[in-house]
């Protein structure tokens, strides 16, 4: 276990250091920069003026001296400062964390809580109209756009409570939070939940077919027993699989709810930086993504160990 872990950190840090540089010369390759989008927006350009922002900036700087300032910085804490703010970087992206893993946690919590027992009750009633009914509601969930269901859920709060679950004030207390954060959180969670329905219901129906399951039929073990302690156990692993992937999408990947829902969270500020060509705000803020996508998937081949005992790390 110990040198598969020691194996496992070193391809973490080299899929990050492989990550920074491509963000970096992506970055650099997109056409423009802040200075000229600037100018651009004035209307004017001076060569003088332009090329003095951008030595105050560093864009002047020859790449391989950005790039080492930037990750230099980064190993010590120091995630510089954004372009248009001119507040730390740190500052700028701190406050908006928690509140895109709200909207994440609670949406994976209504996905897993609602598609994996609607997947389980799919699979031991296959081919019923129960099942049928399920099959056409998770396939209904997968087709319907965030964006789309985001504006529904408005339209609706307004013509029937005459409010709009919009964000405008940071809540005070946990319980305006679990409202305020649920709404979008929900309207996330109705595509997850269907994926996991679906997922929990083929893999279900295969160890379900599985000898050991007749065995224990036959040895007179209750349905329930047969599909939730046998089935279901091993039938979980693709689902921690997929719940893991979207638990990493989730941090990076809610732009249009945050944007329907006018949520002040870390997808939201991620495309306005980019428009803004933010340099500072949008390298540190995928290397966040990266890191959560890269924790996150450790996390899930530690729990395949945990959940089924076949599974053995070692050197």
């Amino acid at each position: 276990m110990g040198s598969y872990l020691v194996r496992r950190l070193g391809l973490m840090l080299v899929t990050l250091f492989g990550i920074s540089v491509i963000i970096f010369v992506m970055l650099r390759v997109a056409p423009g920069n802040i200075a000229d989008i600037l100018f651009d927006a004035a209307g004017f350009v001076d060569p003088a003026e332009k090329k003095a922002i951008m030595a105050q900036l560093g864009l002047d700087k020859p790449l391989v001296v950005q790039y080492l300032s930037w990750i230099g910085g980064l190993l010590h804490g120091n995630l510089g400062y954004s372009y248009v703010t001119d507040r730390p970087a740190l500052a700028e992206i701190l406050p908006r964390i928690p509140i895109t893993a709200k909207i994440a946690g609670l949406a994976l919590c209504f996905a897993a809580l609602i598609g994996i027992p609607l997947g389980v009750i799919s699979a031991v009633k296959q081919n019923t109209r129960l099942d049928y009914i399920l099959r056409v509601i998770s396939l209904s969930a997968l087709s319907l756009p965030n964006f789309w269901l985001g504006l529904l859920v408005l339209m609706g709060a307004v013509a029937y409570f005459g409010t709009i679950p919009i964000y405008t004030d940071a809540p005070q207390s946990f319980w305006a939070a679990l409202v305020m954060y649920s709404v979008p959180a929900f309207v996330v969670g109705i595509r997850s939940q269907a994926l996991l329905l679906r997922l929990t219901r083929s893999s279900m129906l295969e160890v379900l077919r599985q000898d050991y399951i007749r065995t224990a039929r036959s040895k007179g073990a209750s349905e329930q027993v047969v599909n939730y302690r046998h089935a279901l156990k091993n039938a979980v692993l693709p689902v921690v699989t997929v719940i893991g992937l979207e638990a990493a999408f989730l941090m990076g990947g809610l732009v249009t709810v945050e944007t329907v829902f006018n949520i002040p969270g870390v997808a939201r500020f991620l495309v306005e930086a980019i428009r803004w060509r933010d340099y500072p705000i949008v390298q540190n803020l995928i290397m966040y993504i990266a890191i959560i996508v890269v924790l996150v998937n450790f996390t899930v081949d530690m729990l395949y160990a945990v959940l089924d005992p076949r599974i053995k790390y070692s050197g």
